[in-house]
């Protein structure tokens, strides 16, 4: 047969089989460019050899209920307590624990992560280059410290404050010492939530400003931010004499963040230390923060000592990357993109089991937070859309 008479041929099959009849063939070929056959009832169609029925897809098959491998870490993540309350002796109105797992996150299947991952609202002594997402959240209040702490946490219940005096760097303002830690004793007395103080980055400035910010601070178990390889003994001492916490900065590098950890317990039990091993943002190495972020706390879980502390993500770098900012009508409206670019990364932090996220926009903060209760309960209906314009 050929031309029109295959052609014949083939629908009168295709009518038979479409029509829910059965179908023996034997001996034969076909030859088409193309044959679409839907079959809905595999009983019907007969197998080639020895008129045997093909059997339905359940048949002969026996249902068990699955249950994911299990097993247990001979590690466990140590507990921080961040702040201190008035019958510790401090002024906070609420401490927070982070840390505590003995699982990789979130796998609850295997065992406990008794302290879910918190955020903490970033705030600066002066006004940094902000993206106008960011600045519209916050309004006029971004001009005075203590105001944008105010409203991180009265209007959008931030679990802590971060403040990083940023102007106290030589090369930008160099804010006298005495002056920066006049500001971080009116935080104290405008928010009474668990305080992160962070220096300029610069690390002889950081050495003078982060041991007296230490010592106004005192009772109070702030987070110093941060101890580094240039610059870790300072931050150590200061938090061994006030019982503050140290956070330890490393670029990327398990074995860096290893090495520092061995500095700082020189000085401090694991309960007075939280890792940083640094966030970078979506599209620019988020992948490598990743794996060393997991990586670290994988080895903590198998018991190495020294990878055991919790750990914390500036996940407000992400604004760094000018696709989270940048105006672009093919990569959409910024008020959606920036906060989602930031969300994203502190979300993939958070799967590789970082416990506290340092954020910068509300609505990507409050992403985290309705996400971290759904993992955790199933409770926290979305709310952040209201912050990001969606549904007003």
């Amino acid at each position: 047969m050929q031309g029109t008479d295959q052609e014949e041929v083939l629908k009168h099959l295709l009518r038979i089989i479409s029509g829910g009849g059965s179908l023996e063939l034997e001996g034969v070929t076909f030859s088409a460019e193309e044959l679409s056959i839907s079959l809905s009832d595999l009983s019907a169609i007969r197998a080639v050899t020895g008129e045997v029925p093909v059997p339905a897809v359940t048949e002969g098959i026996e249902l068990l209920e699955w249950q994911p491998p299990r097993r247990t870490y001979p590690g466990k993540i140590g507990e921080v307590v961040l702040g201190s309350t008035r019958g510790d002796g401090g002024s906070r109105v609420k401490s927070v624990t982070i840390g505590g797992a003995t699982t990789p996150a979130f796998h609850l299947f295997e065992g406990s992560e008794p302290h879910p991952p918190v955020v903490a609202g970033s705030v600066f002594d002066m006004v940094p280059p902000l993206p106008g997402p960011v600045k519209s959240s916050f309004g006029d209040a971004v001009e005075d410290p203590c105001a944008w702490a105010k409203a991180w946490v009265d209007r959008y219940g931030a679990d802590l404050i971060d403040l990083d005096l940023i102007s106290t760097d030589p090369y930008i303002k160099d804010t006298p010492v005495k002056r920066a830690v006049n500001l971080v004793e009116d935080l104290l007395q405008t928010v009474d939530v668990p305080l992160i103080i962070g220096g300029s980055g610069n690390p002889e400035k950081d050495a003078k400003l982060l041991p007296k910010v230490a010592e106004v601070c005192a009772g109070e178990r702030i987070l110093l931010s941060s101890a580094t390889m240039d610059m870790w003994e300072p931050v150590a001492k200061a938090a061994q004499q006030y019982n503050h916490v140290a956070l330890a900065w490393s670029p990327i590098d398990i074995n860096q963040a290893k090495e520092l950890n061995r500095k700082l317990l020189g000085y401090l039990p694991m309960d007075q230390i939280v890792m940083d091993p640094t966030s970078a943002a979506l599209g620019y190495g988020l992948e490598y923060s990743f794996s060393v972020m997991e990586r670290i706390r994988l080895a903590g879980l198998m018991g190495d000592r020294d990878l055991q502390c919790p750990q914390a993500s500036g996940t407000a770098n992400s604004w760094g990357a000018r696709e989270a900012w940048k105006r672009d009508d093919y990569l959409g409206p910024r008020e959606y993109r920036g906060p989602l670019w930031e969300a994203t990364g502190a979300l993939a932090f958070l799967l590789a089991g970082v416990d506290l996220f340092i954020m910068v926009h509300p609505g990507a903060a409050r992403t985290v937070e309705d996400i971290v209760g759904w993992l955790v309960d199933g409770r926290n209906l979305p709310t952040f859309p209201e912050f990001i314009g969606v549904g007003k």
